[in-house]
């Protein structure tokens, strides 16, 4: 069977999350009928389902086909209906069996801050705006305990028995003008979890904890102990790797 990877790219304010769901509009559901009136029938996967709100840059989805595409034409095609709210980037023949969730090594994430206190009407669809100065240095030393392979259940929403053990990679506060970015990227994240690591950043940042503390709120691996989740719109995943 024909399989396909989609690098994608959306605004989520535009959609109730990746995942189909009835009677709301996502990610996953506009795309699978845009291709399905193009191609017919097909089976999809992701690298990892945003929430509502949340953005993509360089979101990755397998597509399996009945039939081998005109890979210009379904391209035009798609971005022609669903742009710009909802692009394909980039579509690449890949191995039958190839899982865009699954088969993925690592995912990045960036979350951005506008650190001032008048708002932007331009980067309020995609920055949180936060008037409370922020320090950055605070939040790098606050960021660095998040590196390695731990167990994240402090800073993840429950979801069954599984579990919230993650190896992050990375994870580093710069700061461009106004704009804080936070980059983080791990083998791959549960759900709220980078969202939860820019809050409690954003307390070490305001004074509120120290950075210290920051372990100590991972090591107890319950979520009361962390300091919620930072808004979605400011979130864009920007990069998924393979092998």
């Amino acid at each position: 069977m024909p399989t396909y990877r989609l690098t994608i790219a959306y605004d989520g304010a535009r959609f109730h999350g990746y995942a189909r769901q009835p009677q709301v509009r996502t990610v996953q559901g506009e795309l699978e009928a845009c291709l399905e009136r193009l191609v017919g029938p097909l089976e999809t996967s992701v690298a990892g389902r945003t929430d509502k709100g949340v953005h993509a840059s360089g979101q990755v989805v397998a597509v399996s086909s009945e039939h081998p595409w005109d890979l210009d034409r379904v391209l035009r095609s798609v971005n022609k209906r669903l742009g710009p709210e909802l692009v394909i980037l980039e579509i690449q023949p890949v191995a039958d069996g190839f899982s865009a969730r699954f088969d993925a090594t690592e995912r990045a994430y960036v979350y951005r801050i506008l650190n001032r206190e008048a708002p932007d009407p331009f980067l309020a669809a995609t920055s949180w705006h936060v008037a409370t100065p922020l320090d950055l240095d605070r939040m790098n030393a606050a960021a660095q305990a998040f590196v390695g392979e731990q167990d994240f259940s402090s800073l993840c929403r429950r979801a069954g028995n599984r579990s919230n053990v993650r190896e992050v990679r990375g994870a580093e506060w710069t700061r461009h003008g106004d704009v804080m970015r936070f980059d983080v990227a791990a083998s791959s994240f549960c759900h709220q979890m980078v969202r939860s690591m820019v809050a409690l950043c954003v307390d070490v940042g305001r004074g509120k904890i120290e950075p210290e503390t920051v372990p100590e709120v991972i090591a107890a691996g319950d979520r009361h102990a962390a300091r919620g989740a930072a808004p979605p719109h400011g979130l864009t995943l920007v990069r998924v790797e393979y092998e």
